[in-house]
């Protein structure tokens, strides 16, 4: 596990603890929190940009394939009328 020391303001500081209270936690763990999610914001912003690059130039294709499921979707709810 690794430590690290962060300088804020006062104000800040003193908001956050007021925050970690409220919260029934700790500042350390309110931190933790906030850093997983801006960790997951990140690796699912990193894995649709490689999953956008991979359909670069794939525009034709992926709306044939929103068509076609748009098509399967609405003989699939005739079906059941």
């Amino acid at each position: 596990m690794g430590a690290f020391t962060v300088r804020l303001l006062d104000d800040k500081h003193n908001r956050l603890r007021a925050l970690a209270q409220a919260r029934g936690t700790t500042v350390n763990r309110l931190i933790d929190e906030m850093a997983t999610l801006m960790l997951a914001e990140f690796d699912a912003e990193t894995r649709f940009l490689m999953r956008a690059a991979q359909g670069a130039g794939k525009i034709d294709r992926g709306m044939e394939l929103l068509r076609k499921g748009a098509g399967s979707k609405a003989s699939s709810s005739t079906r059941r009328a």
